[in-house]
């Protein structure tokens, strides 16, 4: 397994997702297995989000922890979205009301069609709840979990406002030793144009991090799309950095904040589509391995998040690290 070295870590090029399945036992047991096997492989980084699989997949990883230990990984959870416990047995609505409007965690007025929540105490809400979750006594990354969707109803004075206070409140458990970082995990913000209306400005962002947690602050991580279909985060110029503009990546870079890349194999979406040309051209035969060839050898990208809940497609997608990546010369030359 290769590693990216960054603020004294070592996080594995490859990490393990934990977005889609069924709420079933069987699936629990699946991701159990695929997990346990990407850590004897050498896997460390896990991602997952309150909301996946209605805190199952964060449970699973709790379970994990229990058997090989909470050093041999690095995990990321995320919260923005209003969870619901499946193994609560309880009614959703009821659980909402409970948790969220009954407590004042929640204002209904402020949450978006899609159910999506950017709040102080909402936040903490989820932080904690992760925390029993898994089990642990610290997360070493946590998510904003698409904050960009606030835009579509709120102004971006407000939206700023809020993101202030999320940080703050992060600051302040890393501060407690129950955090190490925090971030941003964005679907459409770092890869529109300057000016749409979901954009988001790292150095913006950045910023407000400064505000909050001077400049050693904690602030040191997004996540988004990038795929052979999705390139943006690497060929949109939109960000603004020392006068430059420059892609969101190569803004990182500047910047000092690590790449995870979601939809890294497009959620399977690759499989079948990768025309013989380009397998030609990478020197690989199957369409999995050429499109995290691309993304592994993306200059700035740190993790290619995949999600695996089957040990044979975790073997199988971790046979390109018996493979160099790309040089930086023949990576560009892809784009020629």
């Amino acid at each position: 397994m290769r590693y990216k070295e960054f603020l004294g870590l070592k996080l594995s090029e490859i990490g393990l997702g934990t977005y889609l399945g069924d709420l079933d036992e069987g699936t629990d047991r699946r991701y159990e297995d695929t997990i346990r096997r990407a850590v004897e492989l050498g896997v460390n980084v896990v991602d997952t989000a309150i909301n996946y699989r209605y805190m199952k997949s964060e449970r699973v990883i709790g379970r994990v922890i229990e058997e090989v230990g909470r050093d041999k990984l690095f995990i990321s959870t995320k919260g923005g979205y209003i969870p619901f416990d499946a193994d609560s047995g309880e009614d959703p609505k009821e659980f909402f009301e409970r948790n969220f409007i009954r407590t004042g965690v929640v204002d209904p007025n402020e949450m978006t069609p899609q159910g999506h929540y950017l709040g102080r105490e909402f936040i903490e809400w989820c932080f904690e709840r992760s925390l029993e979750n898994m089990g642990t006594d610290h997360i070493d990354l946590y998510f904003l979990h698409n904050p960009e969707e606030q835009l579509l109803f709120i102004d971006r004075d407000r939206f700023l406002d809020k993101v202030r206070e999320c940080f703050d409140l992060l600051e302040g458990k890393v501060r407690e030793g129950r955090l190490k970082f925090y971030g941003l995990a964005t679907w459409h913000g770092f890869r529109i144009p300057r000016g749409s209306r979901q954009y988001l400005d790292l150095v913006e962002i950045e910023g407000l991090a400064r505000e909050v947690g001077g400049e050693d602050h904690h602030f040191r991580f997004i996540q988004l799309p990038y795929n052979l279909g999705m390139t943006e985060a690497f060929t949109l110029k939109n960000q603004e950095v020392n006068g430059r503009v420059v892609s969101t990546i190569e803004a990182c870079k500047q910047v000092g904040i690590y790449v995870y890349t979601s939809a890294s194999i497009y959620q399977g979406n690759v499989i079948g589509r990768v025309p013989e040309s380009l397998k030609e051209r990478f020197g690989l035969q199957k369409d999995v391995h050429v499109a995290l060839q691309f993304v592994r050898s993306t200059p700035g990208v740190g993790t290619a998040l995949v999600g695996m809940s089957r040990i044979e497609h975790l073997e199988e997608n971790l046979e390109i690290e018996n493979v160099d990546p790309l040089r930086d010369e023949e990576f560009f030359s892809l784009f020629k």
